[in-house]
């Protein structure tokens, strides 16, 4: 192990298989539209005949804002499970070829690495459709208590909930953290994850298990069930330390219980896809957060890589993120 580590996420390690799609093909193959839908083998099977030319490449959403840390130029470690086969070495690859820390020991065997098929539509928005595979095998034993010690802040995606072992890992890192004095955060991922998980959610947030909670504008409404943006924001300012909510074209807010920075949308010439939007807001805010960036700078250094992220088809952006960072001032 090298270290110490700016961040460590944790997550669904997925291959992603990407392709653009009509609003009539989500309707004929019964894809809900917007949102992260699992699904069984056969069902990727299925999907992975029907759909046309695609790319693939590593992704799932705590290894996206891996490898955007890494980007930024800071230090980054990724716990997740893939399987000892073809894409489960492309995986791992993918990671350290980046510069990330990855050494989950993998499956010797089933089930097979997860894959998501994402739907990308004319609109830019991406409908994933995602075989878990490997991922629901991490637990516990996959937390190496020496790189969450090393990392400053621990970051887990709120779709590891969905596998039961992840959630005792999950617990683990948490505790890891706090006694070494590090920062543990979370994303809500998606709205209809936090449909599944809102009072396991909230109570991590209420218990303090989590510092610094990442999340859009719908997930947020959808955690404190409401249609105000301005209720939920007031709520999960009096619950938590640190949050940092996404509203696409409007830009980002940063609420702790003293403060409220509202930042603009950074700009953009043509949404293509975003496909990683939260993912890499996340990677920038927090790079900036561990490089004692103000957190109206953190939130830029997010608005800025998630811009990138969007013009592009896939979650990981092809320029060089640490040249935009200087471009830009940071």
């Amino acid at each position: 192990m090298t270290g110490p580590f700016d961040v460590l996420t944790i997550g669904n390690a997925i291959v992603d298989i990407i392709a653009y799609a009509e609003d009539d093909y989500l309707v004929s193959e019964n894809i809900i539209k917007g949102a992260m839908n699992l699904i069984d083998v056969e069902r990727a099977e299925h999907l992975y005949a029907a759909m046309g030319p695609a790319t693939e490449q590593s992704g799932g959403s705590a290894g996206n804002t891996a490898a955007g840390v890494a980007g930024l130029g800071g230090t980054a470690a990724y716990f997740g499970k893939v399987s000892s086969d073809q894409l489960g070495t492309i995986f791992n690859h993918d990671m350290r070829a980046i510069g990330v820390h990855y050494e989950t020991k993998p499956l010797a065997g089933d089930p097979p690495t997860a894959r998501s098929m994402i739907f990308v539509t004319p609109d830019g928005e991406r409908s994933m459709n995602t075989y878990l595979g490997a991922c629901v095998e991490l637990g516990p034993e996959d937390i190496d208590e020496a790189v969450v010690a090393a990392s400053n802040i621990t970051y887990f995606e709120g779709y590891l909930w969905d596998p039961p072992r992840a959630k005792e890992a999950i617990r683990k890192a948490a505790e890891i953290a706090h006694a070494n004095n590090r920062t543990m955060s979370m994303t809500l991922s998606d709205p209809f994850c936090v449909d599944r998980y809102r009072d396991e959610f909230l109570d991590l947030i209420r218990s303090k298990t989590v510092d610094l909670v990442f999340a859009n504008e719908h997930e947020l409404k959808s955690l404190y069930q409401t249609a105000s943006f301005e209720e939920a924001l007031a709520a999960i300012r009096s619950e938590c330390e640190l949050a940092a909510v996404t509203r696409s074209e409007k830009g980002s807010v940063v609420v702790t219980r003293e403060e409220t920075h509202a930042i603009d949308a950074h700009p953009i010439e043509k949404l293509v896809d975003t496909t990683g939007a939260g993912d890499l807001y996340a990677a920038g805010f927090l790079f900036g957060l561990t490089h004692d960036r103000s957190l109206e700078d953190c939130a830029r250094i997010g608005g800025m890589a998630a811009a990138e992220v969007i013009q592009q088809i896939g979650p990981r952006p092809r320029a060089n993120l640490a040249d935009l960072l200087a471009q830009e001032g940071f």
